[in-house]
Order: C-alpha cells, then sequence, then structure tokens
C-alpha cells in the first residue's frame, strides 16, 4: 500500500502543475482564474488570452495526464519498493485518477482548478488511445451541433464508458470501471454549466453551430 500511497501523492502533485498558472507566469502574471469564466481550463484560457496561450494550457494539462499514466506508476521510488501484491493495472488507473484530481484541485493554486478533460484525456493517451479518435468525433458533433463546449465535453467522456461497456465487457473491465468513474465527476465538475444552460445563459459557440439558424445570436456570458 505504501508504493500505492507514494505514487498517488507525486501523480496528484504533478496533476497540480496548472498549465493556465504557468502560462500565466510566462505571459507576465496572468491569472485567468479572474477572468471570464474563472475556471483555470483551455476553453477560458482561449475566450481570454487566444489561441497560442490556450494551446500552452491544453499541451501542458494533457501532458500530467500522460505523465500520471504512463510514467508515474512505473518510476522506482527510494526506499519504497514495490508491491508484488498490487496489481499493476489498477495502480496505474490510480496514478491517472490522481493526476485528474490534482488538475481539479491543486494544492499549488488554492485547490482551485480546471474541470479535468483534458487531463482525462491525456490519461486516455497511455490507457485507451483508440478511445481518443471516437471521444473526440463525439465531441467535435456535440458540439457544432449545440455550440456548447460544456456539454460537448460531457457528452465524450460519457460515450467513452458506453462504447465499452458495449463492445470489450468483460475484458476491459478496469478500464471500464476507471471511465465511468470519470465521466461521472466531469458532469459534477460542469455543473455550473448545466445550470446556466437550464438558464440560458451559458455561452454559446455559435460560429462553429452547422445548423445555425441565420441573425441567431449568442449569450455574452463566458463558461
Amino acid at each position: 500500500m505504501l508504493e500505492l500511497g507514494v505514487k498517488f501523492l507525486i501523480s496528484y502533485f504533478i496533476g497540480s502543475l496548472m498549465g493556465a498558472m504557468i502560462m500565466g507566469k510566462l505571459r507576465g502574471g496572468v491569472d485567468i482564474r479572474t477572468m471570464g469564466s474563472g475556471n483555470a481550463g483551455g476553453t477560458n484560457a482561449l475566450r481570454t488570452q487566444g489561441i497560442l496561450f490556450a494551446l500552452g494550457v491544453v499541451i501542458i494539462d494533457i501532458g500530467k495526464g500522460v505523465i500520471g499514466a504512463g510514467i508515474v506508476p512505473g518510476i522506482n521510488v527510494p526506499f519504497v519498493a514495490e508491491d508484488p501484491m498490487l496489481s499493476r493495472t489498477w495502480l496505474t488507473l490510480c496514478c491517472s485518477s490522481a493526476a485528474v484530481l490534482g488538475h481539479v484541485w491543486p494544492i499549488y493554486y488554492g485547490f482551485k482548478g480546471g474541470k479535468g478533460a483534458s487531463t482525462f484525456a491525456g490519461t486516455l493517451v497511455i490507457l485507451g488511445p483508440n478511445l481518443i479518435i471516437g471521444g473526440l468525433f463525439v465531441w467535435a458533433w456535440v458540439l457544432v451541433v449545440s455550440g456548447f463546449v460544456g456539454l460537448a465535453t460531457m457528452s465524450a467522456a460519457t460515450a467513452l464508458p458506453v462504447y465499452l461497456g458495449a463492445v470489450v465487457l468483460p475484458a476491459e473491465q478496469p478500464l471500464f470501471i476507471y471511465t465511468v468513474v470519470m465521466a461521472m465527476c466531469i458532469i459534477f465538475w460542469h455543473r455550473s454549466n448545466i445550470q446556466r444552460m437550464r438558464d440560458g445563459a451559458e455561452h454559446r459557440n455559435t460560429g462553429l453551430m452547422i445548423f445555425r439558424r441565420k441573425g441567431s445570436g449568442s449569450s455574452n456570458d463566458q463558461s
């Protein structure tokens, strides 16, 4: 259990390195948590700082997931022996979860972070790279139909366990459980977006909607 606890914490600390805050330091002290929706994620970074800033944020946040899932489980930690009773699969999934939790509740930034989607995607680069294309397709389709980034993100996250449950169970049960938990968490972390959609106040990217009515407007509220 010592190996699990130590590597979980390492992944959490790595996940707590927020791409938005790192890019903000490079930009001269910009803190996007005080702008737009107040969320330290890629969408708010794009709306408030532009595409290059947002691209840097997303690359860092995805990278944390890659490290948490692909590197931390296999490192040799001084004075921490490898636990022969610990499943390597579940260790990897726990470290992946820790990286996502660090992104959402970063210890370095007052536990005020993003909503986990980019770091979750980074873990899938290691855990199930074949899921990335399908998830991106669902995300893009919902976005161009609805114009809501948050809804697209929740839909993509939900589609992953649905696909795994229908196609690969019971062979990939641990990965299925992981995606179910992550989908539920991502929906919960987007609860403010859900409320704004219900209130008609959610920012809508009408320029990306392929079925948008001509002349329809968009809300100015930031998600």
